[in-house]
């Protein structure tokens, strides 16, 4: 091997370490709603004063056939009505990814949402 080739290729190394260990790389954070109560009535308040970010999981869990999750648009979330197309959740322990912007999840099971089971996440 020539002199300064094994020295420029451990360098390219080290500067490769360097960038990764020092570049800005997201992870993202798993939330569980509800926190130890989980999916259910008045939880309206509970992203209050958390931080979301894009790409962000939050991890609804209830007991199956008790409630759902479904992802609405905002009027969906303030009349508590599923609009078309919504997608909706039933496993239990629904894994949702976070998008950029304002969230909005309702349980729509007669009278659930209007019970408090809705929130609206911001993510940055």
């Amino acid at each position: 091997m020539a002199p300064g080739i094994g020295s420029a290729r451990m360098a390219k190394v080290l500067l490769l370490c360097m960038f990764v260990l020092h570049s800005d790389m997201a992870y993202a954070a798993i939330h569980r709603v509800g926190d130890a109560a989980g999916w259910t009535f008045q939880v309206t308040n509970w992203p209050n004063g958390k931080q979301f970010m894009s790409g962000d999981i939050l991890v609804f869990n209830y007991a199956v056939g008790a409630h759902n999750v479904v992802v609405v648009n905002r009027a969906g979330y303030q009349t508590c009505s599923t609009p078309p197309g919504s997608k909706v959740y039933v496993s239990g322990n629904d894994r949702i990814t976070l998008t950029k912007g304002l969230n909005y999840f309702i349980c729509n099971f007669p009278g659930h949402c209007e019970g408090g089971m809705k929130i609206a996440v911001n993510a940055i």
